[in-house]
């Protein structure tokens, strides 16, 4: 049953929001992945059936982004081949901060399954045996409480669920140990497919000079930020975006800025302006530099919280060769959470990286 159901049948917003629990990790959800087929071949597609179940005797609100019940918009799998990472090659997106429509309520004891095909995010073209499992964490994970308009409230901690692995073995195009090459390396090694410089692909003299100064945008950003880090300087804006400091947290910071600014100034940057969903933006991480921007990239400010340049910014830094970042928290509330409790996975959200980036409101 969705929210809107739920609250039809006579439970107010409050009365749910009052019942959430205030666990962290699993908040009592569970979730087991059963596979089609154990053993495939190279033209089967990898089907698996993902159960989510609510064990608590409290509803409980999941962030549908980190479920497959619209589709799989998030890296939720966690898959090996012979005991190695398999790189997910699906898309990352830029989100606005989640409210009330975008979760999923689970009522006490309920489950709710959706079948999924994920050979075409991950690539599973080698032979060999494979290990899959759910992995799901983020700041936004659960919610306990909104407010009338639906905003939520933000977790100190970060929701977490993850289910056991399932095995296969899949006869593959490729035989077995063959190197295809990490996606980083494949980048790395690419030849430009344009010049140097920014592109445009499907968008109109308008939009092309929107994003022109979207980008001339992200280039101040990332100077600043570069600057910024270059100094040394460990004030209330790195605390505030990145956390408590170590000497290796801050070089990460300052390589992840590097390259952004690098890839801003040097790279072949493609625009595509086809995207008609309600994200920001989004990219594909195995495949620097294309862009995608999407309807609310339009109406966002040049600068500031949630800017056009700041959203450029977080897609850079989501490609595997400028920064692997990954999407843990959604919005500021969220992400600087996340810095506090968990500094070594802000490094790897890409909205900490646009906040520290834009700073705003302005920190030293």
């Amino acid at each position: 049953m969705n929210l809107k159901k739920f609250v039809k049948a006579g439970v107010s917003i409050a009365a749910i929001a009052a019942c959430f629990s205030a666990q962290a990790g699993s908040n009592g959800v569970t979730v087991t992945v059963a596979a089609d087929k154990q053993s495939l071949k190279k033209d089967d597609d990898v089907v698996l059936k993902v159960t989510i179940t609510n064990t608590s005797a409290q509803p409980q609100m999941v962030l549908k982004w980190h479920t497959p019940f619209a589709g799989i918009e998030e890296h939720i799998f966690e898959v090996k081949r012979d005991g190695v990472d398999v790189p997910y090659l699906g898309a990352h997106y830029k989100r606005p901060a989640p409210t009330a429509k975008d979760y999923f309520l689970l009522k006490p004891g309920a489950s709710h399954t959706a079948r999924v095909e994920i050979s075409s995010l991950y690539d599973m073209t080698v032979t060999g045996d494979y290990s899959i499992k759910y992995h799901a964490a983020s700041a936004n994970l659960f919610t306990r409480s909104y407010d009338a308009k639906g905003v939520v409230a933000t977790s100190a901690e970060v929701g977490e669920i993850e289910s056991a692995p399932v095995s296969l073995w899949i006869d593959g195009l490729h035989a077995r140990g063959t190197k295809i090459g990490t996606p980083f390396e494949m980048a790395k090694h690419q030849q430009n497919p344009s010049p140097m410089g920014l592109s445009f692909s499907n968008c109109t003299s308008s939009q092309a000079s929107t994003v022109s100064s979207a980008i001339s945008a992200a280039k101040t950003m990332a100077n600043n930020s570069v600057n910024y880090l270059n100094a040394g300087t460990v004030g209330n804006r790195y605390k505030k975006w990145f956390g408590s400091y170590t000497s290796s947290r801050y070089s990460t910071a300052r390589s992840h800025f590097a390259n952004i600014k690098a890839a801003l100034d040097t790279k072949p940057v493609v625009v595509d302006c086809s995207c008609k969903q309600s994200y920001f933006a989004y990219v594909y991480p195995t495949q620097p530099y294309k862009i995608y921007v999407c309807n609310a990239f339009w109406s966002a400010p040049m600068t500031g919280t949630d800017s056009k340049g700041g959203t450029m910014v977080h897609e850079l830094s989501h490609f595997n060769i400028v920064a692997a970042t990954d999407d843990h928290a959604y919005g500021q509330s969220a992400a600087a959470s996340l810095a506090t409790s968990n500094p070594t996975r802000a490094l790897d959200n890409a909205d900490n990286h646009e906040y520290f980036a834009e700073n705003t409101p302005f920190l030293n």
